[in-house]
């Protein structure tokens, strides 16, 4: 394998910043025995996780009480929440079908692979905090539970056990996002120095996909279709978004002609969704179609282009925001199979990929704060650059605290009506993840754009020669 791009010579930014440290990386320069680039990348992530513990501590001191404090220090999460409201607290199974059990809560409104995590890491909870009697809790209301003091310590190690779970999935995404291609491990330093990470990592539950994603991506690359179809299938079954990932495995697969890994990694993805699916669905399947029904029956929320809509007129019901964020949706993946079969050369798997979870986001009902990390692994190698980087992130660090800000009621305007400031953080927003889609976009029609072809044409040109302006599919087809 060629040698390994290093971006103090092909990123701008890092060059100028490496300007502080003696400049970029000299012909001379020796190779440190343990500081490998794969090895620095998880030390950033590891790091930038840990600020992002720190960020919510506030709310983990008063274990998420005060509802003032979620939102004036955005160190809100799900997980606290949920604990309680989802019947964790008695070791409820998510898909429970007994009638007491669904009189006393909820059924958990996200897919089986959340639903499963969430259950084992509560049994841990309890047993690093003494296996308390949840037989005794039946008897007792629901209400009680969040501000009893037993089930307070519960909660702090909730969070503590799922936040060390999230650690180790940031970790083997930032290891496997480095590993894609190996001429090319520091594009995970993206990843992983991510605010937008540190920031929304523990909200809610997210990061299972992520991982997930950031193995389909490796598997490909490894050209393992079998492995990879696994790992999107898992990653449904955990997140909805990960199976668009077919998508771009059927655009790849039809210009490349290899109809046959598209067979293998469709019929793999099918085969662990259904798998991963059946011990929930066996158990309760009409609690299983919660997740389902819950996504179909809500009308617009929070992120969404509909919510300005529906708050700027008259409202918009549910089923024509369904329709339509459907139909456009449908246009999108259609323009994005057009660009691909089109493009000069074949399109790479995150390039296509962040496209599509990107239409679907941009059109989606709800566009919650954390779902940022569905588009970071597919962004970072799609677009490395981190001039480009810090531009979308920009608009999503702005949206993050306007959000939080919004639902504390500090946006609103002092002679009431509507938080016209939220409106432009979503616009904003939206424009972000726009500017890194036409950027993407444009390096898949002129690939000579494409930061990942023209590093690797000038790797490969011969001592002397002006590297040639596009890359052949060969040199790219893996990543």
């Amino acid at each position: 394998m060629s040698e390994t791009v290093h971006p103090t010579h092909t990123d701008g930014v890092v060059a100028s910043v490496s300007a502080g440290v003696g400049g970029p990386l000299g012909t001379r320069a020796g190779r440190h025995r343990w500081w490998t680039p794969v090895r620095v990348v998880l030390a950033l992530a590891a790091l930038t996780f840990a600020l992002g513990m720190v960020q919510k501590s506030a709310c983990y001191e008063d274990t998420w009480t005060d509802g003032t404090t979620r939102y004036t220090q955005m160190c809100y999460s799900d997980l606290p929440y949920l604990y309680t409201g989802r019947g964790f607290a008695e070791l409820a199974w998510p898909y429970d079908d007994d009638a007491d059990v669904r009189s006393r809560y909820e059924v958990m409104e996200y897919p089986v692979g959340i639903a499963y995590w969430a259950f084992a890491t509560a049994k841990v909870a309890q047993v690093l905090t003494g296996s308390p009697d949840v037989s005794e809790r039946a008897q007792r209301p629901t209400s009680e539970f969040f501000g009893d003091p037993e089930v307070q310590r519960e909660i702090r190690a909730f969070v503590i056990v799922n936040a060390l779970g999230f650690a180790v999935l940031v970790l083997l995404a930032a290891w496997l996002l480095a590993k894609v291609d190996p001429r090319r491990p520091w594009d995970a330093a993206m990843f992983a120095a991510s605010p937008a990470l540190a920031l929304t990592a523990l909200v809610n539950w997210d990061l299972a996909a992520v991982a997930l994603v950031a193995g389909a991506l490796w598997a490909w690359a490894r050209d393992r279709p079998a492995l990879t179809g696994v790992l999107i299938g898992l990653g449904a079954a955990t997140k909805l978004y990960p199976l668009f990932l077919l998508g771009a495995v059927l655009v790849i697969c039809l210009c490349d002609r290899r109809v046959r890994d598209f067979v293998v990694t469709t019929a793999a993805a099918v085969a662990a969704w259904v798998l991963a699916n059946a011990p929930a669905y066996l158990r309760g399947p009409e609690e299983w179609k919660v997740f389902w029904t819950f996504n179909s029956d809500r009308g617009p929320d929070l992120g969404s282009a509909w919510l300005v809509v529906s708050q700027a007129t008259d409202g918009i019901d549910a089923s024509t925001v369904n329709t339509w964020s459907w139909l456009l949706f449908g246009g999108w993946c259609v323009g994005v199979f057009v660009l691909g079969i089109l493009a000069p050369e074949t399109p790479r798997m995150a390039q296509l990929g962040f496209l599509i979870v990107a239409g679907f986001l941009l059109v989606n009902k709800v566009y919650s704060p954390q779902y940022v990390l569905w588009l970071l692994p597919l962004a970072v190698l799609a677009r490395p650059r981190w001039r480009d980087q810090i531009v979308w992130q920009a608009t999503e660090i702005f949206y993050f605290a306007a959000v939080w800000w919004y639902l504390g009621g500090f946006l609103a305007p002092g002679g009431g009506g509507d938080a016209g400031v939220y409106w432009v953080a979503i616009v904003l927003r939206m424009a972000g993840e726009l500017f890194l889609v036409g950027l993407v976009v444009r390096d898949i029609l002129v690939p000579r754009k494409d930061p990942v072809r023209a590093d690797a044409a000038r790797l490969e040109a011969p001592p002397g020669d002006p590297p040639q302006d596009t890359t052949t599919r060969s040199n790219v087809v893996a990543v």
